[in-house]
């Protein structure tokens, strides 16, 4: 079922895909519409996969200690404003 949608977009940027549209042989409307389906499918696929590579990621590198951190932090300020 089709549902009307109302833009607000810059006049220039609607002419020239209107002449895009016509190019291609297609409405502004399909157009649109193929964009907004292929921008939502690619989300969709991309959520999984995101979390897959951090899944895989976790645990690959032990991070220093707090003090660890703390004492390299100081010695790099120190170095910075010392020097």
């Amino acid at each position: 079922m089709n549902t009307k949608l109302t833009l607000s977009i810059e006049r220039s940027v609607i002419e020239k895909a209107k002449q895009y549209a016509k190019m291609q042989g297609r409405s502004l409307s399909d157009i649109v519409e193929n964009f907004l389906i292929s921008i939502t499918n690619e989300q969709k696929k991309k959520r999984p996969e995101q979390g897959q590579i951090l899944r895989s990621l976790r645990g690959s590198f032990k991070a220093p200690g707090k003090d660890d951190y703390k004492k390299a932090l100081s010695e790099i300020l120190a170095n910075k404003h010392l020097k």
